[in-house]
């Protein structure tokens, strides 16, 4: 079902880096949402009102947020796919994460006001509501009909790798699940005399799991707008495209910046041999930014640093010091090594060296450390150290 809709109303459904496939989607499942949530909240409040279930009304008005949300991703996918301009020159895609919060904010509201509702049933000493086998089998079909919608929405997150339609689809999940125990209270309430109210018991825990849901929905948002180190994938597949050219002998200080899906931008250093023909260098680091872009969609920067390729001392001492400096983080690593030649009393070792987060070291004490290693190999060895953070994530 979900792969017919898809041919029938997005076109070139393929293509889900094209904003306007994006927009298709997005309004695709927005329109599904409204329709399957307003049939629901129709019929749930209709059957909370004849039982007078608080935990069915309840449900039934959840569903008619989830109309709400739909309209929000909508929008949101809307205005992502607006074009870059003078105020947002990077264009409009986290629009699609602030959708995905708005939803998060919607699916913690509702939690809290049906916690709030079975509270107070429970309080009052408020009867539970007495069900028939069509309401149940109401809710069965109801049940159904939400899982459906989880995976139709999750199934459209995968195809453009969008958090706001996964938010959506977390929605579904999780009224599916509030839904189910609903019924089974519904169930034991049919068959069994309880002391207390059922109803309003499960619906403060299904008011609990929302709003949990909605903090985790929250949190995956709230990362990708502060700025989440990019994908070990990606990062695995710049690297191995930029070392793909025989003339780049290592790279460092890798950024990736994400503007949106499908808006991403990145820059990095490459060394190359300090002989390198510099007409060489440039066309090939022009061949490498594009062949970059038509595999992952990435638009990257290369700045080049020479470095010397041939001294047999030079390498032997930088794979030497190399070595010593993952003694103090596994992560630690040195670049642009450069040195004086060899003196009596004093040596310059001069290079760039990532200082890793997790190390918990201040900048100082990470230098103070590589100059006592660098003093274990030759006493004669002064480092000059630009230290470097990682923001790769590793």
């Amino acid at each position: 079902m979900t792969n017919l809709l898809v041919k029938l109303f997005v076109k070139n459904s393929e293509d889900t880096n094209n904003i306007k496939v994006r927009e298709s989607y997005g309004t695709l499942s927005g329109i599904v949402g409204i329709i399957c949530n307003l049939l629901l909240c129709g019929v749930k409040i209709a059957i909370g009102a004849i039982t007078a279930s608080i935990s069915i009304m309840a449900d039934g008005l959840n569903n008619l947020t989830d109309m709400g949300s739909s309209v929000v991703t909508m929008i949101g996918f809307k205005m992502a796919a607006k074009p870059a301009d003078k105020d947002h020159p990077f264009g409009h895609g986290r629009i699609e994460y602030l959708s995905a919060f708005i939803v998060a904010m919607i699916i913690m509201l509702v939690g809290f006001e049906l916690i709030k509702s079975s509270a107070q049933a429970i309080i009052s000493g408020q009867s539970a509501p007495k069900y028939t086998i069509t309401t149940l089998v109401i809710l069965v079909c109801s049940v159904a009909f939400k899982l459906w919608m989880y995976f139709f929405n999750k199934s459209l997150a995968k195809k453009i790798d969008s958090e706001a339609l996964m938010a959506t689809a977390q929605d579904s999940f999780n009224d599916s699940i509030s839904t189910f125990v609903i019924m089974v209270a519904a169930a034991i309430t049919s068959f069994a005399q309880l002391p207390f109210n059922l109803d309003a018991v499960m619906g403060v825990i299904v008011g609990a799991f929302i709003i949990y849901s909605g903090i985790m929905t929250a949190k995956e948002t709230v990362d990708k707008l502060l700025g989440q180190p990019p994908s070990e994938e990606l990062l695995c597949e710049l690297e191995k495209t930029i070392m793909s050219f025989s003339d780049f002998e290592a790279i460092h200080d890798l950024i990736v910046h994400n503007y949106g899906p499908g808006r991403c931008l990145a820059s990095v250093h490459v060394e190359v041999s300090q002989n390198i023909d510099i007409v060489h260098c440039h066309e090939q680091a022009d061949l490498c930014e594009k062949l970059v872009y038509e595999r992952l969609g990435v638009e990257l920067t290369i700045h080049t640093d020479p470095i010397d390729t041939e001294s047999e001392e030079v390498g032997f001492l930088r794979s030497q010091l190399s070595e010593k400096i993952k003694t103090i983080h596994p992560q630690a690593s040195l670049h642009d090594f450069r040195m004086t030649p060899m003196g009596e009393t004093r040596t310059n070792l001069i290079f760039d060296a990532v200082l890793p987060s997790q190390a918990n070291l201040s900048e100082r004490e990470f230098k103070d450390k590589i100059k006592d290693l660098a003093k274990e190999i030759n006493e004669t060895f002064v480092c000059v150290i630009t230290v470097d953070k990682d923001f790769t994530g590793k």
